[in-house]
């Protein structure tokens, strides 16, 4: 299955009311606004958009309001994580109804499989659906681990197209290249990790910061494409600090309130996640001022 996915993806945040529903008209301005500044595609419903909070028809309203918001303009990919294989077919052909491009599939929730388990979950999900597929790799938040042996079992659906790599181990990135040659497209999935799965094969960011920060987003990885790797490393290095955040407990939190500080977004969270508060709060607001106040877009212009 042919699949043009590239570039810079941000997993977009869910804006929520008050009174802890979804803020539609909210979620379309901050998605809209994040394809007029420049970036490659949305990933809707990720963790960083609060998947696990929503209920089903929710989930649905929220990729239906994001796919009406984005209007083709760039590819929309929801993520489906679920607890078992039935919800996330369910979930997988809602999306497919509703307009969504692609899934990011994650393992199943709570429950950790065995390898034969993972594979029949991924199998399930991708026999159920026409769209193509991202497989989504983070055994540090997951506890399970999308390793060769398990993409090996998979080749053979043609719509499982693409692996978001978020181990902290750049090293998987050479290891699937040559493994399997071109056969998955390969993502880089950490902030802090993004510039390294780019030189080693990765050709598109899932990335949390971009929420905050699109443009340098974007810079980055068109540096890198152009071959200038110098200004590539120098917007990485300048990011470095607050992509940090993405490898974090609270990077949900944490990524609403860059958003907040930077007048793109709303830091409200749902239950049982809440604001950051004290010390962390401080230090969180102080690291996106100074990033904003030392942008290396804002020094060229």
């Amino acid at each position: 299955m042919a699949i043009d996915w590239k570039g810079v993806f941000p997993a977009a945040t869910t804006q929520i009311r008050e009174d802890l529903t979804p803020d539609l008209a909210d979620t379309q301005r901050v998605v809209d606004d994040l394809v007029r500044d420049g970036v490659d595609g949305i990933i809707a419903l990720g963790t960083v958009g609060e998947n696990n909070s929503f209920e089903q028809d929710e989930k649905v309203a929220i990729l239906s309001a994001i796919v009406e918001a984005v209007a083709g303009r760039v590819p929309v990919i929801t993520g489906v994580s679920e607890y078992d294989l039935r919800r996330a077919v369910r979930y997988a052909q809602a999306a497919e109804k509703a307009g969504a491009d692609g899934l990011m599939l994650l393992p199943p929730m709570v429950y950790v499989p065995k390898t034969h388990e993972l594979v029949s979950h991924f199998r399930g999900v991708a026999e159920a659906v026409g769209l193509p597929i991202m497989l989504y790799n983070n055994p540090p938040a997951y506890r399970t681990v999308i390793d060769a042996e398990v993409l090996a079992e998979l080749v053979d659906l043609p719509n499982i197209v693409a692996i978001k790599e978020s181990a902290p181990d750049p090293r998987r990135f050479t290891d699937f290249r040559n493994a399997f040659g071109d056969r998955f497209v390969l993502f880089a999935g950490l902030d802090d990790v993004a510039l390294e799965g780019l030189f080693l094969g990765a050709q598109g960011w899932v990335s949390g910061l971009t929420n905050a920060f699109p443009k340098e987003s974007v810079e980055l990885v068109a540096a890198f494409a152009r071959g200038d790797h110098e200004r590539a490393k120098e917007i990485y290095r300048w990011f470095m600090p607050l992509l940090h955040l993405d490898a974090e407990h609270d990077l949900v939190q944490s990524i609403k309130l860059a958003e907040q500080v930077m007048g793109r977004g709303s830091e409200r969270v749902l239950p049982p996640r809440q604001p950051l508060i004290g010390a962390r709060r401080a230090e969180v607001i102080a690291m996106v001022e100074k990033a904003a106040a030392t942008s290396p877009l804002s020094a060229s212009a």
